[in-house]
């Protein structure tokens, strides 16, 4: 079983840019797929990115595509989220999700394993 803590969020201004990272443990950490995901206040929580296991494939959510790059070191347990031209609309909480599902995942079932999330703020 892997554990992942998120870290990254913060505040920061209409267009600017953060990178947010995941650190996983306890578990191989190659041998999971991972996702970003994201929740606003009042709103599902919502898919805006997926890397396999080898980092053969990434997928993101069309809306979000060409801002957002999804990453990862399996030298270092971590898979990070880059963050570009961010908008207010970007305003949420952020989660690292694992997944031991062979293949492109993009939905919330798809992942047993999450962080405790990392607020993002992007002021206007």
């Amino acid at each position: 079983q892997v554990q992942l803590v998120e870290s990254g969020g913060g505040l920061v201004q209409a267009g600017g840019s953060l990178r947010l990272s995941c650190a996983a443990s306890g578990s191989i950490f190659s041998s999971y797929g991972l996702g970003w995901f994201r929740q606003a206040p009042g709103k599902e929580r919502e898919f805006i990115a997926t890397i396999t296991r080898y980092a053969a494939y990434t997928y993101y959510a069309d809306s979000l595509k060409g801002r957002f790059t999804i990453s990862r070191d399996n030298a270092k347990n971590t898979v990070y989220l880059q963050m570009n031209s961010l908008k207010p609309e970007d305003t949420a909480v952020y989660y690292c999700a694992a997944t031991r599902i062979v293949g492109v995942r993009t939905t919330v079932s798809d992942y047993a394993y999450w962080g405790q999330g990392t607020q993002v703020t992007v002021s206007s």
